[in-house]
């Protein structure tokens, strides 16, 4: 059986906050989910598939898994518009065969990679 990730959960105190920021820092459309006993948004995908979730809950604060996530251009605009909106670089620039990417944290504090990946 082929490892597979299919889901992830990004922990946040405060949901109007994260939308703004990840759909600031990477151009995502939340899709707000109140099916189930707690509000969240969900990462949605062009092909209408759920990558994962924004919910309320007690972030990691640097100590948790860092999810990489793709940015829609370069990692140093990705890197710009994380600062300016209310998170952290913990990196810089990162080259690696499938592209680059910086380290950075959200507003509170979860570990998140900025992503370009390689391009031709």
């Amino acid at each position: 059986m082929t490892a597979t990730v299919v889901w992830t959960e990004v922990p946040v105190t405060d949901l109007s906050r994260a939308e703004t920021f990840y759909t600031t820092v990477f151009g995502w459309k939340m899709q707000a989910e109140t099916t189930g006993p707690e509000p969240m948004l969900n990462f949605a995908a062009d092909t209408g598939a759920i990558g994962g979730h924004l919910y309320v809950g007690k972030p990691g604060a640097g100590v948790g898994p860092t999810v990489h996530l793709a940015l829609p251009d370069t990692v140093e605009a990705g890197m710009a518009r994380c600062v300016a909106a209310g998170g952290a670089l913990v990196s810089e620039v990162i080259a690696i065969p499938p592209g680059r990417f910086a380290y950075a944290t959200d507003p509170d504090g979860n570990s998140i990679g900025l992503f370009e990946p390689r391009r031709g």
